[in-house]
């Protein structure tokens, strides 16, 4: 699935348009606010869910080669964690959405029921 079939179902604002942004394929979802847990994930084309409203969530995904972060439950975002996203070239979007709810429709929509 691409990136951008998630920001209608996920009523995602985007914060930062990583390059290719349009054409970003995800094929793996790793859902957490325990960025050492996120660490471990060794999968290829990752989008990273979580609560966590910081710089910490960024550089996170950059370690771990992920192509996106959503922060869910509509926190508001530090200006460093978008200066941050841009300069990682990491797409980075907001959902008002609770982890679970954003879950279960990106599991829907990829046909993971």
């Amino acid at each position: 699935m691409k990136l951008t079939e998630l920001i209608e179902p996920l009523a995602c604002e985007v914060i930062h348009e990583g390059s290719n942004f349009t054409n970003t394929k995800i094929e793996n979802v790793t859902a957490s606010d325990l960025m050492s847990d996120v660490l471990v994930v060794d999968k290829h084309n990752l989008l990273i869910v979580t609560s966590l409203a910081s710089d910490q969530a960024i550089r996170t995904g950059d370690i771990v080669g992920a192509h996106a972060v959503i922060v869910v439950n509509g926190k508001a975002l530090p200006a460093t964690m978008l200066k941050l996203a841009q300069e990682l070239d990491m797409s980075l979007l907001i959902s008002p959405l609770t982890k679970f709810m954003a879950c279960v429709r990106i599991g829907r929509l990829m046909n993971m029921e």
